[in-house]
C-alpha cells in the first residue's frame, strides 16, 4: 500500500477535528449567551437552531455521515421527521392541565391539588366534630 492511497483512505486530519471542535465551542458560547439577553426569539433560535446545527455537524464529521451514501442522510431525516410528527401528535394531549387519565405534576397543579386535599380534610374534620356532638347528645339522653 503506497502512502498516497493510505492518505486518501484517511480523509480526516486532526486539524479538521480541531476546527469542528472550535466551531462547536463558539456555537456553545452563543447558545449560552443567547438566553441571557432575555429576548424570547433569540432564546428560541439559540436553543433550537444552534442545537440542530451542532447535531448535524457532529453527525456529519464525527460520525462520518458526510462520506456515507446519501440514503443514510435520508434515513436520518426520516427518523427526525417521525419524531417531530409523534411530538405534534401527542402534544395537545400532554400539554393540557385537565384530564382523567393522567396526573399533571407542574407546580401550580400540585398546589391546587394540595389546597383541595386540605379543604377536604377540613370538611371531614368538621363533619366528624358534628357527628361527635350529635353522638354525645344521643348518649346523654
Amino acid at each position: 500500500m503506497s502512502e498516497d492511497s493510505h492518505s486518501s483512505e484517511h480523509i480526516h486530519s486532526v486539524g479538521s477535528y480541531v476546527k469542528i471542535w472550535a466551531i462547536l465551542v463558539v456555537l456553545l458560547i452563543i447558545s449560552v449567551i443567547g438566553p441571557e439577553l432575555g429576548i424570547q426569539v433569540i432564546t428560541l433560535i439559540t436553543a433550537f437552531g444552534i442545537a440542530i446545527v451542532k447535531a448535524l455537524m457532529v453527525a456529519a464529521k464525527f460520525m462520518h455521515l458526510n462520506v456515507e451514501k446519501r440514503y443514510i442522510w435520508y434515513l436520518l431525516y426520516t427518523g427526525i421527521l417521525f419524531i417531530f410528527l409523534f411530538f405534534t401528535g401527542i402534544a395537545p394531549d400532554i400539554m393540557k392541565s385537565e384530564g382523567t387519565n393522567w396526573v399533571k405534576t407542574d407546580a401550580a397543579y400540585i398546589e391546587k391539588s394540595q389546597a383541595i386535599i386540605q379543604d377536604h380534610a377540613l370538611h371531614e374534620s368538621e363533619t366528624h366534630e358534628k357527628e361527635g356532638a350529635t353522638h354525645e347528645e344521643h348518649s346523654s339522653h
